[in-house]
Protein backbone atom coordinates (compact mmCIF):
# COMPACT_ATOMS: atom_id res chain seq x y z
CA UNK A 1 0.00 0.00 0.00
CA UNK A 2 1.38 3.69 -1.25
CA UNK A 3 1.01 5.83 1.47
CA UNK A 4 1.83 9.65 0.68
CA UNK A 5 2.97 12.04 3.59
CA UNK A 6 1.82 15.53 3.70
CA UNK A 7 2.93 18.15 6.57
CA UNK A 8 0.22 19.41 8.56
CA UNK A 9 0.30 22.06 10.67
CA UNK A 10 1.37 20.76 14.63
CA UNK A 11 -1.95 22.23 15.86
CA UNK A 12 -4.12 19.67 14.00
CA UNK A 13 -4.57 16.59 16.00
CA UNK A 14 -3.95 12.70 16.01
CA UNK A 15 -7.60 11.95 15.34
CA UNK A 16 -7.48 14.60 12.49
CA UNK A 17 -4.63 13.57 11.06
CA UNK A 18 -5.95 9.41 10.34
CA UNK A 19 -9.61 11.63 9.35
CA UNK A 20 -7.84 12.89 6.65
CA UNK A 21 -6.72 9.84 4.83
CA UNK A 22 -3.17 10.94 4.80
CA UNK A 23 -1.65 9.57 7.75
CA UNK A 24 -1.12 5.76 8.40
CA UNK A 25 -2.37 5.24 12.46
CA UNK A 26 1.09 2.90 12.74
CA UNK A 27 3.05 5.19 10.67
CA UNK A 28 2.34 8.15 12.83
CA UNK A 29 2.65 6.20 16.20
CA UNK A 30 6.24 5.15 15.14
CA UNK A 31 6.84 8.21 14.43
CA UNK A 32 6.27 9.70 17.73
CA UNK A 33 8.14 6.59 19.63
CA UNK A 34 10.87 7.19 17.78
CA UNK A 35 11.11 11.15 18.48
CA UNK A 36 10.18 10.42 22.26
CA UNK A 37 13.00 7.88 22.22
CA UNK A 38 15.69 10.40 20.66
CA UNK A 39 14.40 13.57 22.90
CA UNK A 40 14.73 11.10 26.04
CA UNK A 41 17.96 9.45 24.95
CA UNK A 42 19.61 13.10 24.57
CA UNK A 43 18.05 14.62 28.31
CA UNK A 44 19.51 11.22 29.64
CA UNK A 45 22.85 12.34 28.01
CA UNK A 46 22.68 16.21 29.39
CA UNK A 47 21.63 15.01 32.51
CA UNK A 48 24.95 12.70 32.75
CA UNK A 49 27.42 14.90 31.13
CA UNK A 50 25.57 18.40 31.31
CA UNK A 51 27.63 21.20 29.36
CA UNK A 52 28.90 23.74 31.29
CA UNK A 53 26.79 26.36 32.07
CA UNK A 54 23.81 24.76 30.49
CA UNK A 55 20.42 22.66 31.72
CA UNK A 56 17.67 21.18 29.47
CA UNK A 57 14.38 19.39 30.63
CA UNK A 58 10.87 18.64 29.78
CA UNK A 59 8.25 21.47 30.58
CA UNK A 60 5.22 20.40 32.19
CA UNK A 61 5.75 16.34 31.64
CA UNK A 62 5.58 17.04 27.98
CA UNK A 63 8.25 15.66 25.20
CA UNK A 64 7.45 18.06 22.51
CA UNK A 65 8.21 21.34 24.88
CA UNK A 66 11.25 21.50 26.82
CA UNK A 67 13.11 24.74 28.78
CA UNK A 68 16.49 25.58 29.31
CA UNK A 69 18.63 27.58 31.17
CA UNK A 70 21.86 29.37 30.24
CA UNK A 71 24.51 31.09 31.80
CA UNK A 72 26.19 33.66 30.28
CA UNK A 73 29.67 32.96 29.17
CA UNK A 74 32.54 34.10 31.07
CA UNK A 75 34.22 37.76 30.00
CA UNK A 76 31.12 38.68 27.51
CA UNK A 77 28.44 41.34 28.57
CA UNK A 78 26.12 38.39 29.15
CA UNK A 79 28.23 37.05 32.08
CA UNK A 80 26.41 36.41 35.17
CA UNK A 81 23.12 35.84 33.51
CA UNK A 82 20.74 33.49 33.72
CA UNK A 83 18.68 32.65 29.85
CA UNK A 84 15.67 30.79 30.19
CA UNK A 85 14.87 29.28 26.68
CA UNK A 86 11.57 27.68 25.68
CA UNK A 87 12.48 24.67 22.79
CA UNK A 88 9.43 23.33 20.80
CA UNK A 89 10.03 20.11 19.23
CA UNK A 90 8.58 19.39 15.59
CA UNK A 91 6.29 16.27 14.95
CA UNK A 92 9.36 15.28 12.33
CA UNK A 93 12.33 15.94 14.70
CA UNK A 94 14.94 15.16 13.76
CA UNK A 95 14.39 15.64 10.60
CA UNK A 96 12.80 19.30 11.16
CA UNK A 97 14.86 21.70 13.51
CA UNK A 98 13.40 22.82 16.72
CA UNK A 99 12.03 26.14 17.55
CA UNK A 100 14.02 27.62 19.72
CA UNK A 101 12.98 31.39 21.68
CA UNK A 102 14.39 33.06 24.66
CA UNK A 103 11.73 33.47 27.36
CA UNK A 104 14.63 36.30 29.11
CA UNK A 105 15.13 39.65 27.08
CA UNK A 106 18.53 39.99 25.30
CA UNK A 107 20.13 42.80 23.64
CA UNK A 108 21.99 41.16 20.91
CA UNK A 109 21.62 41.18 16.90
CA UNK A 110 20.65 37.91 16.41
CA UNK A 111 17.93 38.00 19.12
CA UNK A 112 14.76 40.07 18.44
CA UNK A 113 12.42 41.63 20.91
CA UNK A 114 10.35 38.51 21.05
CA UNK A 115 13.58 36.42 21.46
CA UNK A 116 13.94 34.50 18.13
CA UNK A 117 16.94 33.39 17.26
CA UNK A 118 18.59 34.14 13.97
CA UNK A 119 21.57 31.24 13.88
CA UNK A 120 21.92 28.92 10.40
CA UNK A 121 21.54 25.68 12.86
CA UNK A 122 18.50 26.46 13.50
CA UNK A 123 17.31 26.74 9.86
CA UNK A 124 16.78 23.79 7.29
CA UNK A 125 18.66 23.87 4.38
CA UNK A 126 19.17 25.20 1.49
CA UNK A 127 19.55 28.69 3.26
CA UNK A 128 20.31 26.56 6.80
CA UNK A 129 22.49 24.44 7.93
CA UNK A 130 20.27 22.15 10.19
CA UNK A 131 21.24 18.03 10.02
CA UNK A 132 19.13 15.30 11.67
CA UNK A 133 22.48 14.63 13.46
CA UNK A 134 22.44 17.77 15.37
CA UNK A 135 20.97 17.51 19.13
CA UNK A 136 19.65 19.64 21.68
CA UNK A 137 23.02 20.00 23.09
CA UNK A 138 24.87 21.15 20.09
CA UNK A 139 22.14 23.52 19.53
CA UNK A 140 22.04 25.15 23.15
CA UNK A 141 25.69 24.91 23.36
CA UNK A 142 25.70 26.98 19.68
CA UNK A 143 23.66 29.55 21.38
CA UNK A 144 26.01 30.21 24.07
CA UNK A 145 28.49 30.83 22.26
CA UNK A 146 26.87 33.41 19.78
CA UNK A 147 25.83 34.80 23.10
CA UNK A 148 29.82 35.50 23.43
CA UNK A 149 30.39 36.28 19.41
CA UNK A 150 27.18 37.64 17.86
CA UNK A 151 26.85 37.59 13.93
CA UNK A 152 26.38 40.94 12.56
CA UNK A 153 26.55 39.81 9.31
CA UNK A 154 22.93 38.60 9.68
CA UNK A 155 21.32 40.25 12.22
CA UNK A 156 17.77 40.21 13.64
CA UNK A 157 18.16 43.36 14.98
CA UNK A 158 19.89 45.54 12.57
CA UNK A 159 20.50 48.57 14.90
CA UNK A 160 21.96 46.74 17.37
CA UNK A 161 24.30 45.29 14.27
CA UNK A 162 25.34 48.28 13.12
CA UNK A 163 26.19 48.89 17.11
CA UNK A 164 28.37 46.37 17.30
CA UNK A 165 30.17 46.99 14.74
CA UNK A 166 30.76 50.48 15.07
CA UNK A 167 30.53 51.42 18.74
CA UNK A 168 31.40 48.55 20.40
CA UNK A 169 31.51 49.56 23.63
CA UNK A 170 28.09 51.56 23.77
CA UNK A 171 27.04 47.98 22.56
CA UNK A 172 28.66 45.68 25.51
CA UNK A 173 27.19 48.76 28.13
CA UNK A 174 23.68 48.11 26.56
CA UNK A 175 24.06 44.33 26.60
CA UNK A 176 24.99 44.19 30.43
CA UNK A 177 22.92 46.89 31.60
CA UNK A 178 20.07 44.49 29.85
CA UNK A 179 21.53 41.42 31.28
CA UNK A 180 21.58 43.06 35.16
CA UNK A 181 17.90 44.37 34.87
CA UNK A 182 16.56 40.62 33.01
CA UNK A 183 18.77 38.09 33.64
CA UNK A 184 20.44 38.37 37.09
CA UNK A 185 17.44 39.52 39.41
CA UNK A 186 15.01 36.64 38.45
CA UNK A 187 17.85 33.98 38.71
CA UNK A 188 15.92 30.43 39.80
CA UNK A 189 18.09 28.13 39.00
CA UNK A 190 21.53 27.60 39.84
CA UNK A 191 23.92 25.27 38.30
Amino acid sequence: MYIKYVNLPNHINLGQKIRSGRYHFAEIVQREMQKASRLKRELAMMAENPPEGICCYPKNDKTDVLSANILGPRGSPYEGGLFQLEIEIPEIYPFEPPRMKFLTPVYHPNIDDAGRICMDLLKMPPKGGWKPTINIENLLTAIQLLLSYPNPDDPLMAEIAEEYRFNKVEFERKARKSTAENAMKKRKYEF
